[in-house]
């Protein structure tokens, strides 16, 4: 006859396994809320162009009235803040990056008008809350674990650079978003290739088959899926190159390491004379493709800028290169023109911040101040500020940079495909910036690589405590371990609490925003 305990277990582990399920949406959902929460909240406040903002938000305005960047007169910015918005001319404005970004901005203010401040924010609001949800996804998928997922995607949720950079009409958010499209993209190539490797290696050696070399993998999805989402990237900023190339040749060193793996005698050759010219053809051609299909207002226009440059005077190509349409050389001027600019940019500016100070916090953006008197405003106390500030969450961010720097430390020792592909993504969004330390840039560019800062974060957390594997520490102390954890996280909320106003603009004392400038570079 049965016990009762063993009628009952059944019972339990069904009822065990439907909470596990419930926890594998909810955990997920739950995260992507609270990430919408914190962005949209009073997301038209402050109601005006702040920062940058005076060019994305006029550029996307007059891409869907030109279908290219228009210029606009002297201090348009006041008459635009207070609702006339018309008074943009034909004549085209020369910028700096593709017009993709500003085309998403564009969606935001065709829904909700040009005089709207939350239309001018929302496509950029909406982007940061499906970062949240991708990230929570990926490093689900990563370290195959709902919570680590979950933990992920809730740090970058409670995050102030993430906030501010959802909240303020800038191009990086969207730069971040396809950017880790791409990154999981990539994860999901490396796991079908393991699965594809393994399942062939039991094949020859079930059949006695010879190994040769190796099977040719063809049929590379998520490598067209990644060179899509690295094209959108371009499209918004070419900084979006760098991932390009980063995970192109990833995907190639990651491929010979596997046939090697998988006992390929002709590995080497095998991937100099396959692999690599197909990730080449699975990823380089859709980017480029998505790349110019993100500037067809221009094509199709007849005053975007450098469109006629031929026309008026500029020097056609000869020789090999003169049968490429008038259109194309026109916009390859225009590049060449952007590229100067960029590389030679060192304008001074208050906020400026080189990258070797990225990973300090060395001088976090003030994207936006006002301070008001008592009764100005609304104020009630003796000098009150509102400031949009990005700045990180001190403690999360310098967290996540010595959890890297560990991370580097463990991938030279143990060689970690999980640890090799999240360093792959920092290297890509932080490294090229140290190439040009005399040109003008800002702590907010950093934005694009913060979400693998936190997954090797999250990756040093979950090693430390035993969740993802062995832990270095003796099964005695990990009760200890995991309580230090605890409370680190349970700060990092707190601390996201305390600087949640000078995120948002809220109107605070004076002496509130002075508690939080830590160090004399932040102001």
């Amino acid at each position: 006859m049965l016990s009762p305990t063993a009628v009952l277990a059944p019972a339990r582990e069904l009822r065990r396994e439907s909470r596990r399920a419930a926890w594998r949406w909810s955990g997920p959902l739950g995260v992507t809320v609270l990430a919408a929460v914190l962005r949209l909240w009073a997301l038209g406040h402050p109601a005006v162009l702040m920062f940058d903002e005076t060019y994305y938000v006029k550029d996307a305005w007059t891409l869907l009235n030109l279908g290219y960047e228009g210029s606009w007169p002297p201090k348009a910015d006041d008459a635009f803040n207070a609702g006339s918005v018309d008074h943009f001319t034909e004549n085209a404005q020369y910028i700096a990056h593709p017009p993709l970004g500003k085309w998403l901005i564009g969606l935001g203010i065709a829904v909700f008008g040009p005089t709207n401040p939350f239309g001018w924010r929302i496509s950029v609001a909406v982007a940061g809350v499906l970062a949240v949800l991708l990230l929570t996804l990926i490093a689900t998928s990563l370290f195959r674990s709902t919570t680590m997922g979950v933990l992920t995607g809730g740090l970058f949720a409670i995050d102030g650079q993430a906030i501010v950079l959802s909240r303020v009409s800038l191009l990086d958010n969207f730069v971040l978003l396809f950017a880790l499209a791409g990154f999981g993209a990539m994860l999901l190539d490396r796991r079908a290739l393991d699965a594809r490797l393994s399942a062939w290696r039991e094949d020859r050696l079930a059949s006695g088959g010879s190994f040769g070399w190796g099977p040719p993998l063809a049929w590379r999805p998520w490598l067209l899926a990644a060179g899509l989402a690295f094209g959108l990237t371009c499209a918004v900023k070419w900084s979006g190159l760098y991932y390009l190339a980063a995970f192109a040749v990833y995907a190639v060193v990651v491929e010979a390491l596997a046939r090697r793996r998988a006992g390929v005698p002709r590995w080497l050759p095998a991937t100099l004379l396959r692999t690599a010219p197909l990730a080449f053809l699975w990823m380089v051609p859709v980017a480029l493709a998505t790349y110019l299909t993100s500037f067809a207002g221009w094509f199709l226009s007849s005053r975007g800028y450098d469109r006629n440059w031929i026309d008026r005077g500029g020097e056609r190509w000869t020789g090999l290169l003169a049968w490429v349409p008038d259109a194309i050389q026109n916009l390859w001027h225009w590049h060449a023109t952007i590229y100067a600019f960029h590389t030679g940019l060192s304008a001074t500016h208050p906020y400026a911040t080189p990258a070797i100070l990225w990973p300090l916090l060395g001088r976090p953006t003030q994207i936006y101040y006002r301070g008001s008197g008592t009764g100005e405003n609304g104020c009630q106390y003796g000098y009150c500020s509102e400031i949009v500030w990005e700045i990180a969450n001190p403690l999360l961010w310098w967290a996540a940079v010595a959890a890297t720097g560990y991370l580097v430390y463990r991938f030279a020792r143990y060689r970690a495909a999980r640890d090799g592909l999240i360093l792959v993504a920092v290297a890509a969004g932080y490294l090229p910036w140290l190439l040009y330390p005399t040109r003008t840039m800002f702590q907010f560019y950093s934005i694009v690589f913060e979400p693998y800062l936190l997954l090797a974060l999250v990756a040093v957390l979950g090693t430390l405590t035993g969740h993802l594997g062995t832990s270095p520490f003796p099964a005695e102390r990990l009760p200890v371990v995991r309580r230090f954890a605890l409370v680190f996280l349970v700060l990092v909320v707190l601390l996201s609490a305390f600087f949640y106003p000078e995120w948002t603009g809220m109107q605070t004392p004076f002496w509130f925003w002075q508690l939080h400038v830590w160090s004399y570079s932040w102001v």
